[in-house]
């Protein structure tokens, strides 16, 4: 008797996964599932996500059309808070956002965070920075010629544009100038990537903290060998960039071990260098359906086609992988985080 008990549950169990997927497939065949760019047109979240758009609906059990809609704002909390409280919680809507969010939701910095960011759907990120790099550039003819130049208190400050307190661009900027002594202004506000980009082309700023990917995809005549722009310092890696070999890591520059182990800690962020989300309590089905989609978009040939021609980076890790990361973050020790606390909170 246990044994027929046991194959009849096999059984049952076997006929519901092929209805839950045609249930799923019922639900988003003819739907419009949107997806939230928390950045304007244009930089590099844009980019990626807009390749991402022209594909997973393929891949979602339905096939429904994918929408971007843009929701630029404080460097992307505008975005995520909306897709936490306000986008609908059935599936029909998933997004974008700054890559260090979840390391501000976890310590709730004073800013208007409204998100709890281990209650996300995860889906996953479309690159952890394999090969990639976050790094600060600067105009080339700018003052600051060296990291002698850098470093020195009596010289010209560096002038670095940002999007806003807290963001990536914002937060390694405070780095540059509290932990590695970089002589360094930084003028925040900037509403998205491409606006930044501008203002370094007019000289408003002469550099800021970014993505490579998104550089190459936006400005790539400025990483030419004596481009627009020098690299100066890599972030989000142990070792220096293949090809920029004379730009330091942040981690090298670290006085002493404690700021060291401190930077790899901020620095943790960039393996989900590119996450999407979709808000708190989608059904399971769906959900599962998403994350699948996403993973599978991510190994079509087509897809990965459309991202070499737009030399955008791509090294997908799942929605369990960023669960993880940020379990980790939320485990660190107190006094850590505290530090890393103060250093988002300087940004300002």
């Amino acid at each position: 008797m246990p044994r027929f008990c046991a194959a009849l549950g096999l059984v049952v169990i076997l006929l519901a996964a092929p209805a839950q997927a045609d249930d799923v497939a019922e639900f988003y065949k003819g739907k419009r599932v949107n997806l939230i760019v928390s950045y304007g047109p244009g930089g590099g979240y844009d980019v990626y996500a807009r390749a991402l758009a022209r594909h997973i609906g393929r891949h979602i059990p339905g096939n429904p059309s994918i929408v971007v809609q843009n929701m630029p704002g404080a460097g992307s909390l505008r975005g995520a808070n909306y897709i936490y409280n306000v986008a609908p919680k059935d599936g029909t809507t998933f997004g974008t956002f700054a890559r260090n969010m979840p390391m501000l939701g976890l310590l709730k910095t004073g800013q208007k965070i409204q998100f709890d960011p281990l209650k996300f759907t995860w889906l996953g990120s479309s690159s952890s920075l394999v090969n990639d790099a976050y790094v600060m550039i600067l105009r080339r003819d700018a003052k600051v010629k060296s990291l002698e130049d850098a470093r020195r208190a009596d010289g010209p400050p560096i002038i670095l544009g940002s999007t806003a307190e807290g963001t990536s661009s914002d937060a390694m900027a405070t780095l540059l100038r509290e932990w590695l002594g970089f002589n360094l202004k930084v003028i925040p506000g900037y509403t998205d990537s491409s606006v930044l980009f501008l203002a370094i082309e007019r000289g408003e700023v002469e550099g800021r903290t970014v993505g490579l990917s998104s550089v190459r995809a936006n400005k790539p005549e400025w990483l030419k060998p004596n481009g627009f722009v020098r690299v100066m310092v890599v972030f989000g890696r142990g070792t220096r960039f293949p090809e920029f070999p004379d730009a330091p890591t942040a981690r090298e520059l670290a006085r002493n071990v404690e700021d060291r182990r401190l930077i790899e800690i901020l620095e943790m962020p960039y393996a989900l260098s590119r996450p999407y989300a979709a808000p708190p309590g989608v059904p399971p089905d769906r959900a599962r359906a998403l994350q699948e989609a996403f993973m599978a978009t991510h190994k079509d040939p087509a897809y990965l086609a459309d991202a070499e021609k737009l030399g955008i980076e791509v090294s997908p890790i799942d929605g369990a992988a960023i669960r993880k990361l940020i379990d980790r973050i939320a485990n660190m020790p107190p006094d850590q985080l505290k530090r890393i606390e103060g250093l988002i909170a300087a940004g300002g």
